[in-house]
């Protein structure tokens, strides 16, 4: 069981303010070999919340008030649901913050012990350290546009495919970056980093350059690098740097050879 993964997405109501009940309307997942990225089964469930009032028709294609209310409530399925995901690597797009939460509640609710992962792999983290915001703002939709994928439809079993889809695309892109950077740099690192290196480059050519090009100018050239005024503040801290540290040395037999060196 443990060498498959569960992409699962989970719809809710939307809360009307901060602090209100999220309540689940429906529950969606696809078990994926991880060898072939092929998906091997699926399940997919409404369920009626405890407040129909919370449900919104709008936002969803297809979901009903009246299918809604003719679903299982939440303990009929939790069984299935339990089967699903105990003991299985999770995946989904922003589960962490959003699904994971949602599901150990459901399971709070009814007073029964959630269940628990052997790994996570939250695609919207994955895609924001490796892929960037090339794809503008990482949400499923953008990058279901972004690959010519269609629409988001916000129903669970659609965006879980949807979701290793997306992941599919993303990865063979970053394939073909990294067998190929020179000619498909990475677009966000890419850029900065041939500037960096641009600017490197241009420092060392000018460090060789400095040492390597004759003065320009014989005539304003001095065989010795300071001038006399400031050679005086030169020993001064000097003096003031050593007074401490040199006590058992005559100082000023130290400054007498340092202004034998400086000519």
């Amino acid at each position: 069981m443990g060498d498959q993964i569960v992409f699962f997405d989970v719809e809710t109501t939307t809360p009307a303010r901060a602090g209100r009940k999220f309540w689940l309307l429906e529950f969606g997942a696809i078990l994926v070999c991880p060898r072939k990225l092929a998906e091997v089964d699926s399940y997919c469930t409404l369920i009626r919340p405890g407040d129909l009032s919370m449900v919104s028709p709008k936002r969803f294609s297809g979901i009903t008030r009246e299918a809604v209310a003719a679903a299982p409530m939440f303990e009929e399925v939790a069984d299935r649901i339990f089967e699903i995901l105990n003991g299985r690597v999770w995946a989904g797009h922003n589960i962490q913050r959003f699904d994971c939460p949602r599901i150990r509640e459901a399971f709070a609710d009814i007073g029964r012990p959630a269940p628990e992962p052997i790994g996570m792999i939250d695609s919207l983290a994955v895609l924001n350290r490796g892929f960037g915001k090339r794809a503008g703002d990482l949400k499923m939709a953008t990058l279901a546009s972004y690959f010519g994928l269609g629409q988001q439809k916000h129903r669970s079993l659609d965006d879980v495919r949807m979701n290793l889809e997306v992941l599919k695309h993303c990865a063979t892109v970053l394939l073909l970056e990294s067998s190929l950077p020179q000619i498909l740099p990475h677009r966000d690192t890419g850029s900065l980093e041939m500037v960096t290196r641009s600017r490197a480059n241009g420092r060392s050519c000018g460090e060789e350059a400095s040492r390597k090009s004759p003065p320009t100018s014989l005539g304003n050239h001095r065989a010795v690098p300071y001038k006399k005024g400031k050679l005086g503040k030169v020993m001064e801290r000097a003096k003031d740097a050593l007074h401490g540290a040199q006590r058992t040395r005559p100082l000023n037999t130290l400054l007498k050879h340092s202004r034998l060196l400086l000519r």
